[in-house]
């Protein structure tokens, strides 16, 4: 082969020409025989023995059917190297997104179970301070009671104003005034009065007290906070003027025997 052919085989090489052939290695000390055929022409080598630092020279063609067929199959396999590394970034992506999508499932789960958790913890102590609140107010209701419930004396006055102030607790109506009256005229202002003589008496159902209410009478028209006692005179006028006020309207009303 002369100098010119060789030389005109180097030039006509191109970058992926030369690696198409990095795989040829050194040969062993058997024969070889190479023909390609150039572009625009061919060139034989004889065979001849090759020793283990000899070189080959060769030539290219880019447009034969082998190096076609070569290039065509690199082509192959880099596109199917190519569409298995997208395959394995996209199920990379997709586990990436699955990891992603399961951690904020579980944040969601948590925070929903953290606000309720606090939700029944504020419920709780609002329900802790509105009975705190309702036994303090309680408290201070029976505190005002026993501080405002006036002493009242042992006697007519005393007794009257007293019934008085119950019967304004029960909305029962009457006024000292007619109470006194009513009093004076039925027992004389004798808490222990009894009656022996009229229909009542007869009946055995006699009237007694400050304002001579009989036994039914009393039971019927007895006010809770008071004595369960006919002879009692608080009681004796409370239930009394409760009576008079389903009857007549009011102890006030009341002139004569009833």
């Amino acid at each position: 082969m002369s100098a010119n052919t060789f030389g005109h085989s180097r030039r006509g090489l191109k970058k992926t020409h030369k690696a198409t052939i990095a795989g040829v290695a050194a040969l062993g000390a058997a024969a070889l025989t190479l023909s390609l055929v150039p572009g625009n022409g061919s060139t034989e080598t004889e065979p001849q023995a090759l020793s283990g630092t000899q070189k080959v020279a060769w030539s290219y063609n880019a447009n034969s059917t082998q190096a076609k067929a070569l290039a065509a199959s690199l082509n192959e396999q880099q596109t199917a190297l190519g569409l298995k590394a997208q395959q394995e970034a996209k199920a990379k992506a997709n586990l990436a997104a699955q990891a992603k999508a399961a951690a904020e499932a579980k944040a969601a789960k948590a925070k929903a179970v953290a606000q309720a958790q606090a939700k029944a913890q504020a419920a709780a102590k609002a329900k802790a301070q509105a009975a705190a609140k309702k036994r303090a107010a309680e408290k201070a209701a029976a505190n005002r009671s026993v501080t405002r419930t006036p002493v009242f004396a042992n006697n007519l006055d005393g007794w009257i104003r007293e019934a008085l102030f119950i019967m304004d607790k029960h909305d029962i109506p009457g006024t000292y005034a007619g109470i006194h009256r009513n009093i004076i005229r039925e027992s004389s202002g004798n808490p222990r009065a009894i009656n022996n003589w009229d229909i009542n008496a007869i009946n055995g159902i006699p009237s007694k007290g400050l304002l001579q209410v009989i036994q039914p009478t009393f039971e019927r028209y007895h006010v809770k906070g008071t004595k369960f006692d006919l002879y009692d005179p608080v009681a004796n006028i409370v239930a009394a003027c409760n009576y008079a006020a389903d009857r007549y309207g009011s102890m006030d009303n009341v002139n004569s025997a009833y």
